[in-house]
């Protein structure tokens, strides 16, 4: 109870500008300070967490009880569609290991940048290789796929070649002739596509309830030669489109899509509700604020800053009415999923991720009405703005090395080789992630260029391992030390003044 007036008091305090309010109290008339003290008792109401509230008024928490539900429906939906979801992707990723092996001849289990041709027989047996594959499918296959059909008959494989118009390549005159444009036909080529389109059936199985979900394959087999360095590099590529199966019959799956469009409706709703409160709780602040500032410049004649203002817009509502934005689209389209008649999984899933991670976030606000949790939400309020500018200066370095590493030593280590390697490659050296192989996978064929990557590296990890890290986790001490003994400070006037109280 004590922590608890503690924080109370010091939230009035800071809202109310109680301190200058009583001074210029008694400089009022009494009809003036009969006002004065209304609207501070409304300003007080106001800045109450839902608890304190019911205490005062006996006005029950809706809002607070609405985002308790939210998050378990939420949760649950969730969990839902990453299990189908996961079911989705593992049934695309072993159909694309499945298409490896059926029509890349002597595939193996290797990386797809590794798998390439070297000779003109070896490019056209792999092509005949994989219509001759294409043409057993039937009788070679283990799963169960299919012909795509379309009037009545089945789509033929395509061959597609792209080539440069008008080529001509002398390399031993060191001479050439190249028209950049690319044409398709049969001649000298650029690289040549294959694609295959197929069908299958994806039996999901949760908790003895089949999901049948067909799919259609897109593949894509392209032989690379841009570079025309004599290496021809394969690549295949499967797209993947789901449709709802025309004529199909599961016992007991009918009732199962109904309970899952149920929670997706069900949370809808919730959202939609919490998002109406937020809204209506955001304009109130906005009007009160309003208000606070004309009373001051009114009664005082003085201007509220801009700091007191935003003291009104509550940004844990701002949270909740993004979360239940997102919630809202990716439950619609999450319905649209399972009545097949959408197939935007990433979408869904950004969507519906994003949501749940800001609805947990929004957890630590009830856990502030706790004054333990309170001090550590403080800190972290306190301290944004000092890590905001830290972040800014401490990322205008990482730049420069991302920069800086991209030119240098890109020619000569492969985790340098594009910028987002380089930006993946440093963080990864800032926890302390894959620093031995870093060092030792530089060529040194250039000692020039190898001393500097010592010399990069070095400072790199020196910098941000150890300096600048220190310095962020100094901002986060400083600060809760700081919040700390103000609390400690305010406590120990409030034993002071309770002590007088029971002594008189």
């Amino acid at each position: 109870d004590g922590w608890g007036n503690v924080s109370r008091d010091l939230s009035e305090e800071r809202t109310l500008s109680c301190h200058c309010t009583r001074c210029l109290i008694s400089r009022q008339n009494p009809g003036d300070s009969i006002v004065v003290e209304d609207f501070r008792r409304k300003l007080k109401y106001f800045f109450m967490n839902p608890c304190e509230k019911y205490r005062a008024r006996g006005r029950k928490p809706w809002k607070l009880m609405l985002q308790i539900l939210k998050i378990a429906i939420i949760t649950f939906q969730l969990v839902s569609f990453g299990l189908s979801n996961q079911m989705m992707v593992t049934f695309k990723d072993e159909n694309l290991m499945v298409f490896k092996h059926l029509f890349l001849k002597e595939y193996q289990d290797q990386r797809v940048d590794r798998y390439a041709v070297y000779t003109k027989t070896d490019v056209y047996d792999h092509i005949y290789y994989i219509i001759r594959r294409f043409i057993n499918l039937q009788n070679l296959t283990v799963g169960n796929h299919g012909y795509e059909t379309m009037q009545g008959g089945y789509i033929p494989l395509i061959l597609c070649q792209e080539f440069y118009r008008n080529s001509n390549i002398s390399p031993g005159n060191d001479t050439f002739n190249i028209d950049p444009h690319v044409d398709k036909g049969i001649t000298v080529y650029y690289f040549i596509n294959i694609y295959l389109t197929l069908k299958a059936i994806n039996l999901q199985t949760v908790r003895h309830h089949v999901f049948p979900d067909c799919y259609d394959f897109t593949i894509t087999i392209e032989f690379d030669n841009r570079a025309c360095s004599g290496r021809i590099k394969i690549n295949l590529e499967n797209d993947v489109g789901i449709n709802e199966c025309k004529d199909w019959n599961v016992a007991g799956t009918f009732m199962k899509n109904n309970q899952l469009l149920l929670i997706d409706s069900m949370v809808i709703i919730a959202c939609f509700m919490s998002l109406i409160l937020c809204i209506r709780s955001v304009c109130s602040g906005t009007q009160l604020q309003l208000h606070y500032t004309a009373f001051f410049h009114t009664y005082y004649g003085k201007t509220v800053s801009w700091s007191e203002r935003w003291e009104f817009v509550n940004g844990w509502y701002i949270l909740i009415i993004v979360s239940d934005t997102l919630t809202i689209a990716g439950s619609a389209l999450k319905i649209g999923i399972q009545t097949k008649d959408l197939t935007n999984y990433d979408v869904c899933s950004i969507l519906l991720g994003a949501s749940t991670i800001l609805v947990w976030v929004g957890v630590i606000r009830y856990l502030g009405f706790f004054q333990k949790y309170n001090i550590l939400i403080l800190t972290l309020r306190a301290a944004f703005p000092n890590v905001i500018r830290f972040s800014c200066c401490a990322g205008l370095i990482y730049l420069g090395y991302c920069f800086c590493g991209w030119i240098v030593l890109g020619p000569y280590h492969e985790k340098f080789r594009t910028l987002d390697k380089v930006t993946e490659c440093l963080f990864s050296l800032i926890i302390g992630d894959d620093s031995y192989s870093t060092f030792k996978k530089m060529r040194e064929k250039n000692y020039m260029v190898w001393l500097f990557s010592r010399l990069y590296l070095y400072s790199f990890i020196s910098l941000f391992s150890y300096m600048l890290l220190s310095l962020f986790i100094a901002f986060i001490t400083d600060t809760y030390e700081t919040i700390k003994v103000s609390f400690a400070l305010q406590l120990k006037v409030w034993l002071k003044n309770s002590h007088s109280q029971v002594f008189h």
